[in-house]
């Protein structure tokens, strides 16, 4: 006669087991919690890094010199013509103001050094502000002229202040210049403007990613231009006019592989198509989001036929039940319901496709482009590029440069990412 199932031995099996089981649940949920904990710590490390070595970049070191502008140099016809102004010699008046200041620098080897410690962006500086105001001309005027890197970073305390000592590329007596420009309160840091106001340039101080910034925005939308329609209109089609068969199959498994696709083969692709076989110009934003388009449609395709698959059939069937055609039901009732889901896959997809680089390099956005593009065809770059560009640089002024770029690119990324969890929270029906 078989053993009953409540009798003592079975129960004491049953409850070994459970309590086996029990330990082993308590693990997976010990090695989740432990691995989520491992990627927050490796985020907040990243994020950290990456703050503490850009966040200085959005401070500019400006040094106070009392300049006087010569009318005989700056304006000797006294026309004050703008054409005249544009060219006088402000160098000229900024290297004077500092000789003044620092007369023991005689020799041609320390005026060269005590010229380095201010920008030579200075006197474009000082040019606009003299047009701004021509009353300044035949006047001397205390002026905050923009700085060079090697002061700027040594004003930041990232080159040292020993007195007597040098410091990165400063010598000694550069160093003891910049002190005595400290104890006297003629140097202080300010909010760095130019930074998201210029392009890209050779000096640190007179880098900005205004110029990335208007390339990625030209670019992103042409991607959005011809990413987002022909993915819905492809997703529609698939979804609900397409006959079930062996090549919509083919065509959905192709289309799932191209978004796993790396993305430096669709570079590849863009440089074969659109640059040796069209002859499109190279480093352009039109090329680029042609190439990043290719990249982001297989994303839209497949999160717009999955919004498509959450609308109910009923909506549908109510539809063609009230005399709607099928394309009508299509665009009048089930698109329009699905359109937010439509959305938040496209906006994910931009984010993708704001952060890529590698399809960019194979175009020719690698290039050093110092004006800001003003059309789809203009040379230009953008932000992830800028940031590999940088972190390529030796000067030590780029490195802080290059972190500041990151952390405006991951704004970017979360306020994108932001607005796709916005609009599906908002907008999205739940069924």
């Amino acid at each position: 006669m078989s053993k009953s199932l409540s009798s003592p031995g079975v129960d004491l099996r049953v409850a070994a087991g459970l309590k086996k089981r029990y330990r082993a649940e308590k693990r997976l949920r010990l090695y989740g919690l432990t691995a989520i904990l491992l990627a927050l710590s490796s985020l907040v490390v990243l994020l950290g890094f990456v703050g503490a070595t850009g966040w200085t970049a959005f401070k500019q070191t400006v040094v106070r010199l009392e300049i006087t502008l010569d009318a005989s140099v700056i304006d000797p016809e006294g026309t004050r013509a703008a054409q005249t102004l544009r060219q006088a010699d402000y160098q000229g008046a900024i290297r004077s103001a500092l000789r003044d200041l620092f007369p023991d620098a005689v020799s041609r080897k320390d005026k060269r050094k005590l010229y380095q410690l201010v920008s030579e962006g200075a006197q474009y500086d000082l040019r606009d502000r003299v047009l701004a105001d021509p009353k300044l001309i035949g006047t001397t005027q205390a002026f905050w002229v923009l700085a060079s890197s090697d002061t700027d970073m040594w004003n930041k305390g990232k080159l040292g202040h020993e007195n007597g000592h040098g410091a990165g590329r400063l010598n000694a007596r550069q160093v003891s210049w910049l002190t005595f420009l400290r104890d006297n309160n003629r140097i202080k840091t300010k909010f760095n403007k130019a930074f998201f106001t210029n392009g890209d340039s050779r000096q640190p101080e007179l880098a900005g990613i205004w110029g990335a910034v208007v390339g990625a925005f030209l670019s992103l939308s042409v991607t959005l231009i011809l990413s987002f329609p022909l993915g819905v209109l492809t997703a529609v089609y698939l979804e609900e006019l397409a006959p079930k068969n062996q090549w919509t199959h083919l065509i959905e498994v192709n289309i799932n592989n191209l978004a796993a696709v790396p993305s430096i083969i669709f570079g590849l692709l863009g440089l074969a198509v659109f640059l040796n076989f069209f002859g499109l110009p190279r480093s352009a934003p039109l090329v680029g989001g042609m190439v990043l388009s290719l990249m982001t449609l297989p994303t839209i395709v497949i999160t717009a036929r999955a919004s498509l698959q959450s609308v109910p059939p009923s909506i549908r069937e109510a539809a063609l039940g009230v005399g709607a055609s099928p394309l009508q039901a299509i665009f009048h009732h089930v698109v329009p319901l699905a359109l937010p889901g439509m959305l938040t896959g496209t906006i994910i997809g931009l984010a993708q496709a704001l952060g890529e680089t590698a399809p960019l390099l194979m175009i020719g956005m690698l290039a050093f482009i110092v004006d800001i593009p003003h059309g789809f065809l203009d040379s230009a770059s953008t932000l992830p590029v800028q940031v590999y560009l940088w972190a390529d640089s030796a000067e030590r002024g780029f490195v802080e440069k290059t972190g500041a770029a990151i952390i405006v690119l991951l704004a970017f990324l979360v306020a994108m990412n932001g607005l796709a969890v916005f609009l599906r929270h908002k907008y999205e029906k739940k069924w």
